[in-house]
């Protein structure tokens, strides 16, 4: 019987396996290196193109860094001027609207109509005053709510009264003063300030005095 030893067959073809195995970890590894070469550089590009974006974008900031400041500077001198312009309107009303207001009480007051006071509280306006009959005091009603510049016009009471002789109608009016609109330049012209200001009341006695005198409070 003849034996044969396979111990170096095993021996070369165990080597023979080592050998490959090797060859494929060193292969596996070749590419992990080059896959993570790879990543690495393309991250290493994105960050380079993000500075770079980021250094234009500061070079234009920079470069139109003027005309942000004047943009600035001119919506500041904007917001100044329209608060300005909004203290101007508010005094105007303040200084015309009076006047308006008497100057369109006088010319809604009918005749034999007249008022024995007048006193404001705010927008708020309180009128007594004596007509000769219930008639004139309902015509004088309903002008005043007709008129632009009062509403919330209420009759607060009427009595009979007695007048230098005279039989009257004793009349408590309350109302609100709306604020008047803005007068255009052709309005304005039709009321200059100085005719406004003698824009008279009828007061008891017959006779006149000026608008801004009948007022109190």
């Amino acid at each position: 019987m003849i034996d044969i030893n396979l111990l170096p067959v095993r021996e070369a073809r165990r080597k023979a396996d080592v050998r490959q195995l090797g060859m494929q970890v060193l292969l596996a590894a070749i590419l992990g290196g080059a896959s993570i070469g790879f990543l690495h550089s393309h991250v290493v590009s994105r960050i380079s193109e993000t500075e770079e974006r980021i250094r234009q974008m500061e070079a234009d900031i920079k470069q139109f860094q003027p005309q942000l400041d004047q943009v600035a500077a001119f919506r500041k001198k904007k917001a100044s001027l329209e608060k300005k312009i909004e203290v101007i309107e508010d005094l105007d009303r303040a200084r015309t609207g009076p006047v308006r207001v008497m100057s369109e009480l006088a010319s809604h007051m009918p005749e034999r109509v007249w008022l024995t006071n007048l006193t404001t509280d705010g927008n708020a306006i309180k009128m007594k005053g004596e007509g000769m009959d219930n008639e004139l005091v309902a015509v004088l009603m309903r002008e005043l709510k007709e008129s632009p510049y009062f509403k919330d016009v209420d009759l607060q009471s009427t009595e009979l009264g007695n007048s230098k002789g005279l039989k009257v109608v004793k009349f408590n009016i309350e109302a609100t003063v709306a604020s008047p609109k803005p007068a255009k330049p052709e309005d304005a012209a039709g009321m200059p300030g100085k005719a406004a200001a003698k824009a008279k009341v009828k007061v008891k006695g017959g006779a006149a005095a000026p608008a801004p005198a009948a007022a109190e409070g």
